[in-house]
């Protein structure tokens, strides 16, 4: 729980944006990709020009059931609304959104811990453009001057609502982290939040006890990081705390958060629906899918990540903390596959997790190329003792720069050839012979001496020598 003082707690939802894969736009045939220059994916549609008549896109419609379904909702026929106001980002002064009747209705999410939160909605809209403000203080309030991209302008994007289940910062993060794994592992996103594929606005409140009314809450806006999630949180619950216990009351508005001043300023008094002036898109029909389009986006559906994790629980058999941390890190970058692979061709369970969240999971997109086969055997032959530690992390470089390979080849190629047996015990006692005051220190008790002998054993046997057996080889001879 958050370190919030004594009889507060803080109650938290958060509304998650995230942009679909889909090669085109929600409404349009222009092209969603990210990074391309500036207003080059536009047209008519997506501009708002008079005349110009939305199409949807029926990739984003799967996409959406398949979100609904991995959190558990009931996918429902839905409608669009027209969300009107005014902002430059947004051409034609409404955005094509889904109000009273959303394509995903309850839901929930477990997270990792057992913690159930609920899904209050999981509805299509278009994305806006993006604005850059120059000058000032880089927000829209002083800046010299701003500059729209409507690249962004009509990319689907699916919002989902979460119940007021939240309890502390710490459990805001890990919804949006689960949250993201989900969306990953279900197709429609690829969660990349540096992109601004999936943005979070967090509504936070506080009241003192659990048994008391929700208190007024504050949204923050546009948080582009897991990092920041959990800090602005936490801050905004601490800031309201901090008025009310001074006598001060809480004001419902939006707030922006300041990544490096680790604060949250006003922004604008909050909305409601009622200033939008939601009012039934005229241009498009309702939205409904047939029972047999939505059996066909389930049978689609893989394993999401609680189901993964469950998995390699259950090759562990009782995994430390250290490989329960692991382990949610290999599942949410999508290499739990990796482990079940190596496991499969008989790697210990441990062995394979721990290559596979460290080697692999160093290695950044790359990784998606490699030959999980190539993995295997490599870690086999480091399991038989064939190869040391050192070596075969080598090898494990090797294929996976190269998408796979002979491991058996890239190990003889570098001249990595198991030691003959007694050849480590002349080693050990040549070494130990050669530094004999630092091998007298090293019995006394300097125990960081151990890293030095190592090391030179290391070097003598052009690390071909395996490191357990060397921790061994010492302390069989220091306590001798």
């Amino acid at each position: 729980m958050s370190a919030l003082p004594d009889g507060w707690t803080m109650v938290v939802g958060l509304e998650v944006h995230t942009e679909l894969r889909t090669d085109t736009k929600l409404f349009c045939g222009c092209a969603n990709n990210f990074g391309d220059e500036p207003n080059t994916n536009i047209c008519p549609v997506c501009l708002g020009l008079p005349g110009a008549l939305p199409v949807l896109n029926q990739r984003a419609v799967e996409y959406a059931i398949r979100i609904g379904l991995a959190l558990n909702c009931v996918v429902q026929n839905s409608s669009f609304h027209r969300k009107n106001y005014f902002y430059p980002d947004m051409p034609k002064d409404f955005q094509i959104s889904q109000y009273d009747v959303p394509i995903n209705g309850p839901g929930y999410l477990d997270l990792p811990d057992g913690v159930r939160v609920g899904i209050e909605r999981a509805h299509l809209e278009e994305d806006t453009g993006k604005t850059t403000h120059l000058g000032g203080t880089g927000r829209i309030h002083g800046s010299d001057e701003s500059l729209v991209d409507y690249n962004r302008s009509g990319v689907p994007l699916v919002e989902i609502v979460s119940c007021p289940d939240i309890r502390s910062a710490a459990q805001a993060r890990a919804y949006a982290a689960e949250l993201r794994s989900i969306l990953i592992a279900s197709g429609a996103s690829d969660g990349r939040m540096e992109e601004g594929s999936m943005r979070v606005d967090a509504n936070v409140s506080v009241r003192r006890g659990d048994d008391q009314p929700f208190g007024t809450r504050c949204e923050i806006k546009n948080l582009n990081s897991l990092r920041s999630v959990q800090r602005a949180v936490e801050y905004e619950a601490l800031r309201q705390i901090a008025l009310l216990e001074d006598g001060g009351t809480v004001t419902q508005e939006t707030r922006h958060w300041d990544e490096d001043a680790g604060k949250t300023h006003t922004l604008r008094t909050k909305e409601e629906a009622y200033d939008y002036r939601y009012f039934p898109e005229p241009d498009l029909v309702p939205v409904e899918p047939t029972s047999e389009f939505i059996d066909t986006v389930r049978s689609e559906l893989g394993p999401m990540p609680a189901e993964r994790r469950a998995t390699l629980v259950s090759l562990l058999g009782e995994p430390t903390d250290a490989q329960l941390d692991q382990l949610l890190s290999v599942v949410e970058q999508g290499l739990d596959s990796f482990v079940v692979a190596a496991v499969a061709a008989g790697v210990n369970a441990p062995l394979a997790l721990t290559r596979t969240s460290n080697e692999l999971a160093a290695s950044g997109d790359v990784v998606a190329t490699v030959d999980a086969q190539a993995v295997a055997a490599t870690l086999l032959m480091e399991q038989a003792g064939e190869l040391s530690a050192t070596q075969s992390k080598a090898v494990l470089q090797e294929v996976i720069v190269n998408g796979g390979g002979d491991p058996k080849a890239i190990a003889k190629a570098k001249g990595f050839e198991q030691m003959a047996d007694g050849a480590l015990d002349t080693i050990l006692d040549e070494v130990i012979a050669a530094h004999p005051d630092e091998w007298s220190r090293f019995c006394d008790g300097d125990d960081k001496l151990q890293g030095f002998f190592t090391g030179k054993i290391m070097a003598a046997t052009k690390g071909q020598a395996d490191g357990k057996a060397v921790a061994a080889g010492l302390r069989t001879r220091r306590s001798a």
